[in-house]
């Protein structure tokens, strides 16, 4: 029962960092609108870096299956399906509805965040020391890309308010994660890798299809340069999470 209450609080915790875009509340609307296009960026940056440096390498390892890029394939063309069932529509500019690309992003966190719940329980049932370890990486790799994901969900057009309560609902998919893997904690390998293969596929869908082509949008020289930069940089710190073994 203790370990089962620790992985409750510890994903707790975990989720409350969808909070950390309450920051922006505090910004007027046309600096907010300025450093937007830059949130963005890094939420490609996360994305991508998160997909090939953190979920790819670790969905190989514990699925082990020879079509596990099938899975990815698979991951990518569902949210294909998931978008063109919602039939939501591109903005264009000064008129913007909810993109459909919040809600993919939505989706995608809540398959990742159920998933750092997988891994949160896998810890604590191994031991109490190796529950906080698993609980503070995670918690490290999600502060940049909550920020970023902030970004994408105001750039689709919600409020702020809206934005941080759909984050957060998001991720408290943590916790069931957790309750889940507690209780499924030997028999959960081959699903979370499954899971994870599948979350790779979303994740490249919405950095690819939605996220990039409205960076490619700025004309600006300059901006393109430091949005680039940005990309790179969310990237970078994926990686520097990965070196030091923050996953």
């Amino acid at each position: 029962m203790i370990t089962l209450l620790s992985i409750i609080l510890a994903t707790f915790l975990v989720s409350l960092l969808s909070f950390v875009g309450v920051f922006t509340l505090a910004l007027k609307d046309k600096l907010l609108d300025k450093i937007v296009f830059y949130l963005v960026a890094l939420s490609i940056g996360g994305l991508m870096g998160g997909a090939f440096l953190h979920l790819l390498p670790e969905a190989i390892e514990i699925y082990q299956g020879k079509d596990a890029f099938l899975f990815v394939l698979i991951g990518f063309f569902l949210f294909f399906a998931i978008e063109k069932t919602i039939h939501w529509r591109h903005c264009h500019k000064g008129h913007c509805t909810e993109h459909t690309f919040a809600y993919m992003s939505l989706i995608g966190d809540s398959i990742h965040n159920f998933l750092d719940g997988l891994i949160i329980a896998a810890g604590f049932v191994v031991s109490p020391a190796l529950g906080i370890t698993s609980t503070l990486a995670i918690a490290l790799h999600e502060i940049p890309q909550e920020l970023g994901d902030f970004g994408v969900l105001i750039y689709s057009g919600m409020s702020k308010k809206r934005a941080i309560f759909l984050n957060f609902i998001t991720a408290i998919t943590a916790v069931l994660g957790g309750i889940i893997g507690f209780y499924l904690s030997f028999y959960i390998e081959s699903m979370s890798g499954i899971l994870l293969l599948l979350a790779v596929g979303g994740f490249l869908y919405i950095a690819a299809t939605d996220l990039i082509p409205e960076i490619r949008k700025e004309t600006d020289l300059k901006k393109s340069i430091l949005n680039f930069s940005i990309i790179i940089f969310g990237i970078l710190l994926m990686y520097l999470f990965k070196l030091f073994g923050a996953e």
